[in-house]
């Protein structure tokens, strides 16, 4: 009705609401938000502590988000870097990447942190090395399009980007599913495959 998109009327909650340079205050506002006003489909909080117990337990240095949205997983993995780690993030849809990027800086984040790309995952994994300088992967969070987990992930494997003992992390694999992504991972024999059981976002 207001003509204006349910993203940008989060940020502007956000904008109101959030503690600048807070992260897990923009974090905890977004939820607010998400639990009060209007669902979006973001990690949310439970998942959320998933992702922020991996990072805790594998400190990658470099990070590759496929499905930036409006920014929540993108802050919710950048506040849990070690110190001198690089996030690349990338969203397809450029209006979304306009909420996330003010989002992203919102929370406290720079370039030299995070970098948003915007663009198609699956011209840009090809570009990451030579366009962006990003060798090897350490840690990939994948929360785009189902269909095109396991399309990227072999992208990924072929550009030689996934560094030696990488983690992939992919949300909603069983809903709304990603059947041929599981398929491959459990069976192709380069991975060990774990199931974390959660619910759906708020």
């Amino acid at each position: 009705l207001t003509g204006i998109p349910r993203e940008q009327r989060a940020f502007q909650y956000l904008l109101a609401h959030a503690i600048p340079g807070d992260p897990r205050h923009v974090l905890q506002t977004f939820d607010q938000w998400c639990y009060h006003c209007e669902h979006l489909s973001c990690v949310g909080p439970a998942k959320g502590r998933i992702v922020e117990r991996l990072l805790l337990e594998r400190a990658p240095f470099r990070v590759l988000e496929l499905g930036t949205y409006c920014g929540y997983g993108t802050v919710l993995l950048a506040q849990g870097l070690p110190p001198g780690a690089r996030l690349y993030t990338i969203e397809g849809d450029p209006q979304h990447a306009a909420v996330a990027e003010k989002v992203i800086r919102l929370a406290g984040f720079d370039e030299q942190t995070v970098e948003l790309i915007v663009g198609p995952s699956e011209e840009v994994i090809p570009q990451l090395r030579e366009k962006h300088g990003l060798t090897k992967a350490d840690f990939i969070f994948m929360d785009h399009w189902k269909r095109c987990y396991l399309r990227d992930l072999r992208l990924l494997e072929s550009h030689q980007l996934l560094a030696e003992g990488a983690t992939i992390l992919a949300d909603n694999v069983l809903f709304p599913g990603a059947p041929h992504f599981l398929q491959y991972a459990k069976t192709c024999g380069r991975y060990h495959c774990r199931v974390h059981r959660a619910s759906l976002e708020y």
